[in-house]
């Protein structure tokens, strides 16, 4: 052990002496002393470098070449100043410190540019995507975008710890990669939640618009902390696209009609039912392990008495079920009946645009044409409240109402010309999912990906020795209707 210990020494103590002399004389000098295995190194990271340099299409991040030249050969600048010293804890600590800054450069550039994982939190793409997922989310597919908040931390999506995980300045203008495709209609879509501009960090949810419908601003303010997020730090959602820009969408009872035509509903598409119990109680048991309901979608209907205080539990369920599902629920001795459950206007649900009522919930809704780039509208009154959002939050423009007209930049307005194309996302659980219905149109510049593979998979309503891993679905297809 001890001969181990003091050759490992003396070739840290070689490394070391190498390294001095590496960093002395000339340019001349430095060049002849690197080896061979060096070049070879430099040679393929900077073949690596210049193809990534031709994909993003700026030459002047070509200039950074020069770093990577000094990093690898010359060692102008003392890298590798931690090697001379002759503290052991020293050189200890900072060898840990270069290996981990390396990943984390690594990691930084293969969430930015390649893909990343992502975890399914909530129900709304059930039976397709189930809560516990977690996903690889392939960013190259529609052309990763160039990050608009550079400086931030590779691991977190906006906070790490209780703070930003980011830092504001400088925020370079949206620019998305050259990709394999365009967006389509059934890609399953991870985007940044475009209402998420604004958030009330103390309480998340419902979201800040929401909020301010039911409380007003200014209670909301006095009340909140309230932050705004960048386009690429806002949180991740995860829902199918079955609206593409310039297309004309509505839906009429459940089923998505795009430009006069209804389009295929995905193969495990979900709808809450009325479940009445004969008399003898529900096997949850069987709902949850067997049907596979979530228990968070398990809706009750309770009732308490206002003078005892007694609840009363009515003999009925509200269940999302795919028509599968819904057969074999049929077969059960306890089941009495199983009608679709119907929701309209006065409810209590929020539609898009928020604060406006065209009398349309999240069953009939509609028609309503999704931006596309290039294309121009009037700027009447019902357009700015359809539109005013997407020309004055994600475009930017400087749009001012006065008097019922619109001023762009001060002066008046009869037209606006899309510079983004806009979608529709909706989830498969259609009526326990917060999607377009809800919050509007999502721009081209919050796409993230499409998500292609599920990594590993965790059923949250079961133990760890009771089929907590759903191993049936690792590695499995995370879009099976493409």
């Amino acid at each position: 052990m001890k001969e181990e210990k003091l050759k490992k020494d003396t070739a840290k103590e070689a490394e070391g002496k190498e390294a001095r002399v590496r960093q002395t004389g000339g340019l001349k000098e430095r060049l002849g002393r690197v080896k061979k295995t060096r070049w070879v190194r430099f040679g393929i990271v900077s073949v690596i470098f210049f193809a990534w340099v031709a994909w993003l299409g700026n030459w002047w991040v070509a200039l950074a070449w020069l770093l990577l030249a000094d990093i690898y050969l010359t060692q102008f600048i003392p890298w590798n100043w931690w090697k001379f010293s002759k503290n052991k804890l020293l050189r200890t600590v900072m060898s840990w410190v270069d290996a981990i800054v390396y990943a984390l450069v690594l990691v930084y550039f293969l969430f930015l540019f390649v893909g990343q994982n992502y975890q399914i939190p909530s129900s709304s793409l059930e039976k397709t995507l189930l809560t516990g997922d977690f996903l690889w989310v392939n960013k190259m597919v529609y052309g990763p975008r160039v990050p608009q908040t550079p400086l931030h931390f590779p691991l977190a999506q906006n906070e790490l710890f209780g703070c930003k995980s980011y830092i504001e300045h400088p925020q370079l203008d949206y620019h998305r990669l050259k990709g394999l495709r365009k967006v389509e209609r059934g890609d399953i879509v991870v985007f940044n939640f475009p209402a998420g501009d604004t958030v009330c960090v103390d309480e998340p949810n419902p979201d800040y618009y929401t909020q301010v419908l039911e409380h007003g601003r200014d209670a909301v303010w006095s009340q909140h902390k309230v932050i705004y997020r960048p386009v690429d730090r806002r949180d991740n959602y995860v829902k199918r696209c079955v609206g593409l820009p310039g297309e004309t969408l509505k839906i009429v009872n459940g089923i998505v009609n795009i430009n006069g035509r209804n389009i295929p509903e995905p193969k495990n598409v979900q709808y809450n039912y009325a479940v009445k119990v004969n008399g003898n109680s529900p096997d949850y048991d069987y709902l949850t392990n067997e049907l596979g309901v979530s228990n968070e979608d398990i809706g009750r209907n309770i009732t308490v008495d206002p003078l005892t205080g007694q609840q009363f539990i009515s003999p009925e369920l509200y269940l999302p079920l795919t028509a599968a599902m819904k057969a074999e629920l049929e077969k059960c001795k306890w089941v009495s009946s199983i009608t679709r459950a119907q929701y309209g206007e006065g409810e209590g649900l929020i539609t898009y645009p928020v604060g406006v009522n065209y009398g349309w919930t999240h069953n009939d809704y509609g028609p309503i044409w999704i931006p596309k780039k290039g294309a121009s509208i009037e700027l009447n009154e019902k357009n700015l409240q359809l539109y005013g959002r997407c020309i004055k939050d994600y475009e930017r423009a400087n749009l001012e109402i006065k008097g019922g007209k619109a001023y762009i930049d001060g002066k008046p307005a009869s037209r606006y010309t899309f510079k983004m194309d806009y979608y529709w996302m909706m989830g498969d659980n259609r009526d326990n999912s917060l999607d377009s219905r809800f919050w509007g149109f999502v721009p081209e510049d919050h796409i993230v990906g499409t998500p292609m593979v599920v990594l590993i998979s965790f059923d949250k309503d079961r133990g760890w020795t009771d089929g907590k891993i759903r191993w049936n679905r690792i590695f499995s297809d995370a879009n099976p209707d493409k």
